[in-house]
């Protein structure tokens, strides 16, 4: 099934490992505490990490799209790693950088077209659907590894709070697209298994379900529920709320250096 698809079509975007390299060096600086300015060097290192996240979010979709029979998805560059081949670079890309500067939040993004009506059987949409957030459950995994294998006396002070704090982004993104909402992952999980009429009667709601999301979650109650459910997994994960918060200060550099010295006297 593979075979219609060229090498060119597989072949990593140069805009990815730019990307990567990014994410690569700045982890360096953080873990050396080498940059002038720790922040900033936390800055670019959750930054580029959470966009190369997105990145293998929808390189997942792409992917498992290709082998339940989407051909077409080679041709459309998704296999490259490319982000700016997706069709709305601004949500799936743009916007969620956005959220993470102003909020702390992991957005999720979602702009890979997959040609369903290729697609044959239930269980192959909704794995395709289930690969994107999937994608983000395994990140967080590997982020906090030092946390739940208790080997953070092995990795720096500042490092610690810079995974912490790019492992909360992928959870509340995994908890988020997992929600079973019109336009997020979590509803084409399920999608296939509905009637035809609720399908069809859904099927007007979906480019409006993310914000629905966001604006339910400004409701005071709502959203104490949701980051008390982000907590919870964190804390399951080893990661402490003095980690994940420290790794959010450090990451606003232009509010200036914390003082986490004077916090603990």
């Amino acid at each position: 099934m593979t075979t219609a698809i060229s090498r060119r079509d597989r072949r990593i975007s140069p805009v990815f490992l730019g990307l990567f390299a990014i994410m690569v060096v700045s982890a360096w600086a953080v873990w050396t505490e080498y940059s002038a300015s720790p922040g900033f060097a936390v800055f670019l290192f959750v930054v580029s990490g959470w966009v190369v996240s997105l990145c293998l979010h929808e390189y997942a979709h792409a992917r498992t799209a290709l082998h339940g029979g989407d051909l077409s998805i080679g041709a459309k560059g998704y296999l490259t790693l490319n982000p700016l081949k997706y069709t709305h670079v601004a949500l799936s890309i743009v916007l969620p950088v956005i959220f993470v500067i102003m909020g702390g939040i992991g957005l999720p993004g979602g702009a890979v077209f997959i040609e369903r009506h290729r697609i044959q059987g239930r269980w192959k949409h909704s794995v395709i659907s289930a690969a994107g957030p999937l994608t983000n459950v395994l990140f967080a995994a590997a982020l906090t590894a030092p946390f739940w294998l208790g080997a953070t006396d092995q990795v720096p002070e500042l490092f610690r709070y810079a995974l912490a704090f790019l492992a909360l982004l992928q959870v509340t993104a995994a908890i988020l697209n997992f929600l079973p909402v019109p336009g997020l992952d979590g509803y084409g999980v399920i999608e296939p298994w509905l009637s035809y009429r609720i399908r069809r009667q859904v099927e007007p709601y979906a480019p409006f379900g993310l914000l629905a999301v966001f604006g339910i979650l400004w409701i005071p109650e709502v959203n104490q529920a949701f980051f008390n459910a982000v907590d919870a997994l964190m804390r399951a994960l080893g990661v402490t709320e003095w980690d994940t918060y420290w790794g959010q200060e450090f990451f606003r550099f232009w509010q200036g250096e914390p003082d986490i010295a004077g916090f603990r006297s």
